[in-house]
């Protein structure tokens, strides 16, 4: 089995590299991939860069490249629901894309021709996550996961958002990966840590709390990991 774990930034999947110690590097497609063995299971790990097109790309080219039959996804996240605090897990139920817009056509927001507003994460996954999560001693919270190349710093916006998807938290790259996964097959498991509200401001928060969200979203996935491995 090789299993791709996927962060957007390199702050993301730097507790992960050192959890895992050893590895080698490849270079492809303007991206560099980490490769390694652990505990008998092959891994490909990689940060794709902020955004959906980036994101595509990177876990595309792990299923499609590097033959990933699963993927983890580590990061962060800014809260759409009041009942999010920084630190908080969040496992996606299901993901939009928030700034897909072709209503014009009479569509739903998020919705193209032949294809949907949501796509569902791995159950199975899902189910594993909250068997580590009591054994860690955590809390995940299951939620609906918005998606857009745009950091919301607005509250306008971070409503609309939660009105319009009922979503829980957003981010930059989920959905997008969830599509490649969808598409091809492969489960999929997205995991975000909460770095900030939506509403704050931008600069205050996301800085502040960016290394320590990714710290524990990234210790979460390493116990899936074992999980899946043992």
């Amino acid at each position: 089995m090789k299993i791709a774990i996927m962060g957007a930034m390199p702050e993301e999947i730097a507790p992960i590299l050192e959890k895992i110690g050893e590895y080698r590097t490849t270079t492809y497609a303007k991206n560099t991939y980490y490769e390694a063995t652990y505990k008998g299971v092959e891994l490909v790990i990689a940060y794709s860069k902020i955004g959906k097109v980036f994101s595509t790309l990177t876990a595309t080219t792990m299923i499609e490249h590097f033959g990933a039959e699963k993927l983890l996804f580590s990061g962060v996240a800014g809260a759409v629901s009041p009942e999010l605090r920084v630190g908080d897990l969040v496992v996606a139920t299901k993901l939009s894309q928030h700034d897909l817009d072709i209503t014009a056509f009479g569509h739903p927001f998020g919705y193209v021709p032949e294809g949907a507003v949501f796509v569902e994460a791995d159950k199975e996954l899902i189910e594993l996550s909250k068997k580590v999560a009591s054994s860690m001693g955590k809390v995940v919270k299951e939620g609906i996961i918005a998606t857009g190349d745009q950091f919301v710093a607005d509250e306008k916006r971070k409503n609309w958002i939660g009105d319009t998807f009922k979503a829980d938290a957003l981010e930059m790259e989920g959905a997008s990966v969830a599509v490649v996964c969808d598409a091809l097959n492969v489960p999929f498991f997205i995991l975000r840590s909460i770095s900030d509200a939506a509403d704050m401001d931008a600069s205050f928060s996301f800085d502040e709390f960016l290394q320590t969200s990714a710290i524990i979203s990234a210790e979460f996935v390493i116990k899936m990991l074992d999980e899946i491995v043992s």
